[in-house]
């Protein structure tokens, strides 16, 4: 791998390359897929390749292949040196990188226990507990789960990214990722569907600590006694008490990708949409000062783990929103050139034929200084969304809609009978203005963010801790 980077990027360099990138990438992948408690497949993948990147004449061309031999290579380098000469004269201005804290260093997460010492049987039992646990706990209150759908996910990738000004960076990054989609019937109470994504970056051990049977048990313990006791939801102006699960997905939706440069720059309008962000935007007051949200991929375990991007430059934490304010943004090297700073190492592909892109990685709300039980404390009336069922959010991420799944009634402080179906809509702006405390408590979720065409799905943590929304307007669905 080392002689081949190496020869790509001596190669591009000589052909005249402003700035040459080499990344070879390989991902061994074994999946399980059940339905309804029945094995529907156990599939192997391997895919393996190298991207290729050229800056000429201030224009950025790319290229992949998965043949490895020199001929093989040349012949991706001619295409990416064509890409780039093709729009060189359509772009306005000239393409730079950046600088960022280039690295030169091996990185290899080494997991406790390895996916090849658990064998295909002892995974399918897995699962086959699991779902004999769902059907069990759902029958305590009368309720069926007609349809189940699960999938268990382990895979490693391999890179080693090599760039013309000095990056080498090699890495060796074992993953495991849990999907659950269960389905609860009740004659008077009707449907409800939860998805549960579990995902870290490590080995079996993961999957051993996560406790499957378990957490379904729980999961579905607590969806059949919203199915057959939740009452219609209050509506109108109140309290409102976030869950970790909640806090999460709209620290990723409405803080994350408004901050990703790119999208700032309008290069994402007619993929993954605008943001209400502007380029002069650091110091933009969007929240109260009890609003600070990261991006930090260096979190160990974590679903988004890394420790240099895929442009080599080394990762650190981001502080997207300080208590408040827009205080950074997530830049690849190309982003930091136009904008004057330098790389924060944003920059990631999910795959060798995938072009790097800017990503977030594990995009959370920072915990406060209030226990949980404080929070609620202080709520006179109000209601407590723990996990959602719906959430929608427009393009330039700032009108925003979220419908409750697990909820419930808050009086006098205490967590009373399970609402159905609550629902917030507001602005980015409306909904961080209106935080006035966060516990101290700090939970994730995994996470596949969809970006780019064609499309990354890439592995990500979202979070936070509780947070408490003051005064402001719930809704209700239809019955």
């Amino acid at each position: 791998m080392e002689d081949l980077a190496e020869f790509i990027v001596e190669s591009a360099v000589g052909m005249g390359a402003e700035y040459a990138e080499a990344r070879l990438h390989t991902d061994l992948r074994e999946s399980i897929i059940f339905k309804n408690n029945v094995l529907e497949a156990f599939t192997f993948e391997e895919s393996r390749g190298v991207g290729i990147r050229v800056l000429v004449d201030g224009s950025l061309g790319f290229a992949s292949t998965n043949r490895l031999r020199k001929d093989d290579i040349k012949k991706a380098l001619k295409q990416a040196f064509k890409a780039a000469k093709s729009t060189s004269k359509l772009v306005k201005h000239k393409i730079s990188m950046g600088k960022g804290e280039l690295g030169n260093e091996k990185v290899i997460v080494k997991p406790r226990v390895s996916f090849t010492s658990v064998d295909p049987e002892a995974r399918t039992s897995l699962i086959k507990e699991t779902d004999e646990e769902i059907i069990s706990s759902a029958s305590t209150f009368d309720v069926k789960v007609p349809a189940r759908i699960m999938t268990l996910d382990t895979w490693i990738t391999e890179k080693l990214v090599k760039t013309s000004d000095g990056a080498s960076i090699y890495s060796v990054t074992p993953r495991i990722a849990f999907f659950a989609l269960i389905t609860l019937f009740h004659p008077q109470g009707g449907l409800l569907q939860r998805y549960i994504n579990l995902g870290e970056t490590g080995g079996w051990e993961a999957c051993e600590r996560w406790n499957l049977p378990r957490i379904l048990h729980e999961e579905t313990s607590a969806l059949a006694r919203v199915l057959i006791e939740a009452k219609k939801s209050p509506a109108g102006e109140m309290d409102v008490i976030l869950g970790p699960e909640i806090v999460g997905i709209v620290s990723h939706e409405s803080c994350g990708h408004p901050c990703e440069a790119d999208r700032i720059l309008g290069r994402e309008a007619a993929q993954a949409g605008e943001t209400f962000l502007k380029s002069d935007s650091i110091g933009l007051r969007v929240g109260s000062k009890y609003v600070n949200v990261a991006d930090d991929p260096t979190i160990k375990g974590s679903f988004g783990f890394y420790l240099y991007d895929d442009e080599g430059v080394k990762a650190r934490r981001r502080i997207l929103i300080k208590e408040g304010v827009i205080n950074e943004f997530l830049h690849n090297r190309e982003t930091a050139s136009i904008f004057g700073v330098m790389s924060n190492g944003a920059s990631r592909a999910v795959a060798y034929n995938r072009e790097p892109i800017i990503r977030m990685s594990n995009t959370f709300f920072l915990p406060g200084d209030y226990s949980k039980d404080e929070l609620f404390e202080d709520v006179k009336e109000g209601i407590y969304v723990k996990s959602f069922m719906e959430w929608n959010i427009d393009d330039r991420r700032f009108n925003q809609r979220y419908v409750g799944l697990e909820a419930y009634k808050i009086e006098n402080g205490e967590i009373k009978n399970p609402v159905r179906a609550p629902v917030l809509e507001m602005t980015t702006i409306g909904l961080w203005s209106a935080v006035d405390a966060a516990s101290k408590d700090l939970e994730f979720q995994a996470a596949y963010c969809g970006k780019g065409d064609p499309m990354q799905g890439i592995p990500v943590w979202t979070g936070g801790p509780h947070i408490r929304l003051r005064k402001v307007r719930v809704g209700g669905m239809r019955e």
